[in-house]
């Protein structure tokens, strides 16, 4: 086969569906059996293992979770005792702030720049995916990575929450019951909403990453900005800017476990999370696509 006819058929395996598909199976395969991404889903899933073994010796005489026996601590800790599905809640309370975004951070950081750095990138563009398509393939496993992340975060709690605390009807925010079954089904619910919160940042870490060559630079760097912002939010005298900051809404979940749910916060997060995804992703987009790929 002549090498005009080879391209003639590159292109053809290029739109094809399947052949799309296989190059998202393969950068998932890859991505989840890295050692480093191994580490960081170990670490998330034993952070609900603290959490439920600290409660249960702080509350084995009877009193209740936090500081001096008042309840204080991270929201929803001090129902934990009650019933073990509240330490979904809470764990997701503890890792949404900090460990997830910053697990995802790593990840995202590393999608482009990381093959740069190997000396993978250039022979990712010979295949006849285009830059576009192994773009977005790249961003869709970063946002596979955010959902089982917090699954594995709500999984780990889930377990431990069970084992070491009884079970049964659930008190929401607004003091009515609900019974276990829907409990379970708001707390899957949780755990999309708080993946689909963390898609707006993840399209920050793939733009970081089609900054630079290095991964560990562009590692750092989304971390390092998602704690500036984290601090910014947290100061009262920019208060103007803080619903403009994408973690700002992150906690909003917790609107959920409301009855009737309570829906302004979660559009408005998503919502946020949508406009820093799509002006993000087309800044990467640009980049990646005008970029001289040397390495």
């Amino acid at each position: 086969m002549s090498q005009a006819e080879a391209a003639v058929a590159g292109a053809g395996r290029a739109t094809s569906p399947l052949w799309t598909f296989g190059i998202l199976r393969s950068e998932l395969t890859t991505m989840l059996r890295r050692w480093r991404t191994l580490a960081l889903l170990g670490v998330l899933a034993a952070v609900p293992v603290l959490i439920g073994i600290a409660v249960r010796i702080e509350t084995g005489d009877g009193s209740s979770p936090g500081p001096g026996g008042g309840g204080g601590g991270p929201a929803f800790l001090s129902q934990v005792t009650n019933n073990g599905l509240f330490l979904v809640f809470a764990a997701l309370a503890v890792t949404l702030p900090v460990f997830l975004p910053m697990a995802v951070g790593v990840v995202a950081g590393d999608s482009v720049a990381g093959e740069a750095n190997a000396g993978t990138l250039r022979y990712l563009l010979v295949a006849p995916a285009g830059r576009t398509r192994l773009l977005l393939t790249k961003y869709a496993s970063v946002l596979v990575f955010c959902l089982v992340a917090t699954l594995v975060v709500a999984l780990s709690a889930l377990v431990v929450g069970l084992l070491l605390f009884p079970a049964g009807e659930v008190t929401t925010i607004s003091g009515t019951r609900i019974g276990f079954g829907e409990g379970l089904l708001r707390a899957g619910l949780i755990a999309v909403v708080v993946a689909a919160s963390l898609t707006g940042f993840a399209a920050i870490g793939l733009f970081v990453s089609t900054l630079t060559g290095s991964g560990i630079a562009a590692m750092a760097a989304t971390v390092g900005l998602l704690i500036t912002v984290q601090i910014v939010d947290g100061i009262p005298q920019l208060s103007a800017m803080h619903p403009y900051l994408f973690p700002h809404y992150w906690m909003s979940y917790a609107d959920l476990l409301r009855a009737p749910v309570y829906w302004d916060e979660v559009v408005k997060n998503l919502g946020l999370q949508g406009l820093y995804a799509a002006v993000f992703g087309s800044a990467a987009w640009a980049r990646f696509t005008t970029k001289d790929i040397t390495d």
